[in-house]
C-alpha cells in the first residue's frame, strides 16, 4: 500500500491531468488556466497542433511536446525524467478529460510506479455531460467508451452488455454510427431507450431522444456530422434463468453449457441464445471469434 500526499513539498515535480473543454471555450478552468500558464515545464499534448489554438485563446506559452498513442512508449521515459528532475508536466488530450481515450493512462501507472505525485483536475466531459441531460437514469451506469473496430468483436462486446442493467454510455464516430445502432438495435432490442448527444456544448448540439428502433429508422436515412456520445437505458427486464451465468462472456457460457451438459457447441449456442434473449447468429459469432469487418 502506499499513500500519495499530493500538495506536501517534494524533491520531484508532478504530473497534471488537466481537462480541455469538449467544445465551449469557456467550460475551461481558472484553475487549468493557471496550471498550464504558470505550473508546468512542458504540456504533454495528444495534438499539438489542436492544443495550440487552446493555448493561443488564454495566452499560454508553454513549451509542448507530443504524446499520443503512436510514440507513448518512447515519451514516457523522458516525461519521468523531467519530473524526477523537479520539472511538473501537463498531460492533456484533445478534448475533456485525459487518459480516457488516450495513452495518458500509461503515463499515470509509469508516474505511480516511481512514486512521482499524479493530480488530476475536474472538468469537461463528454460522457458524463451526455448523461445528466439524457433523460434516462443517470446511476448506476457503465462508460463504455469507443467500441472495437471489428464487426465480430463489437457483436461479442455488445452481447456481453445486452444483460447489464446499468444505463451504458459509448463514443461514436458519425461515419461507424448507422452500423453501430442497427447492431444495437438487434442485440438490445428496438424497444430499448436510447438518446444520442451530438456536438456537446458547441453551437450545433443536439439531443435526439428515443427509441433504438426509431434512431435506427431516422439513420437509415440521415447521416449526422461532429462528435457522437449513445446513452442507452440498461436491461429493466434481465432474461437469464440462471445468475450464476452474469458473469460469464458469451463464449464462456457456451462453453460451460458444453462441459456441464456434454452437448454440442450448436445445441449449446442455441440455450444460450434462448437464456440472453439474443439471435443465434450473435451468439455464433461471438463463441467463434469471427473476424468479420466493416
Amino acid at each position: 500500500m502506499h499513500i500519495q500526499r499530493s500538495f506536501t513539498a517534494k524533491n520531484t515535480g508532478t504530473l497534471y491531468l488537466v481537462p480541455t473543454p469538449i467544445g465551449n471555450l469557456e467550460d475551461m478552468t481558472f484553475r487549468s488556466i493557471r496550471i498550464l500558464k504558470e505550473e508546468v515545464a512542458v504540456i504533454a499534448s495528444e495534438d499539438t497542433r489542436n492544443t495550440q489554438k487552446l493555448l493561443n485563446h488564454f495566452e499560454i506559452g508553454t513549451k509542448q511536446v507530443s504524446f499520443h498513442e503512436h510514440n507513448s512508449q518512447e515519451r514516457i521515459p523522458y516525461l519521468l525524467e523531467l519530473l524526477e528532475n523537479g520539472k511538473s508536466i501537463a498531460q492533456v488530450s484533445d478534448a475533456g478529460m485525459p487518459s480516457i481515450s488516450d495513452p495518458g493512462k500509461d503515463l499515470v501507472r509509469a508516474a505511480i510506479e516511481a512514486d512521482l505525485p499524479v493530480v488530476s483536475l475536474p472538468g469537461a466531459t463528454a460522457g458524463v455531460t451526455a448523461l445528466i441531460a439524457s433523460g434516462i437514469s443517470p446511476q448506476p451506469f457503465l462508460f463504455y467508451g469507443f467500441l472495437p473496430r471489428k464487426s465480430s468483436e463489437q457483436k461479442a462486446v455488445l452481447a456481453e452488455l445486452a444483460e447489464r442493467k446499468e444505463t451504458l454510455i459509448f463514443y461514436e464516430s458519425p461515419y461507424r454510427l448507422k452500423k453501430t445502432v442497427a447492431l444495437m438495435t438487434e442485440i438490445f432490442g428496438g424497444e430499448r431507450r436510447a438518446v444520442l448527444c451530438r456536438e456537446l456544448t458547441k453551437l450545433y448540439e443536439e439531443y435526439m431522444r428515443g427509441t433504438l428502433s426509431e434512431l435506427n429508422d431516422f439513420f437509415a436515412e440521415h447521416s449526422v456530422k461532429g462528435e457522437c456520445c449513445l446513452v442507452i437505458a440498461g436491461n429493466d427486464r434481465p432474461q437469464q434463468a440462471d445468475s450464476a451465468y452474469a458473469e460469464l462472456g458469451v463464449k464462456a457460457h457456451v462453453e460451460h453449457l458444453m462441459a456441464e451438459q456434454g452437448i454440442t457447441s450448436k445445441e449449446a449456442i442455441k440455450q444460450v441464445a434462448k437464456l440472453r434473449a439474443l439471435k443465434k447468429q450473435t451468439v455464433y459469432r461471438a463463441y467463434h471469434d469471427l473476424s468479420e469487418e466493416y
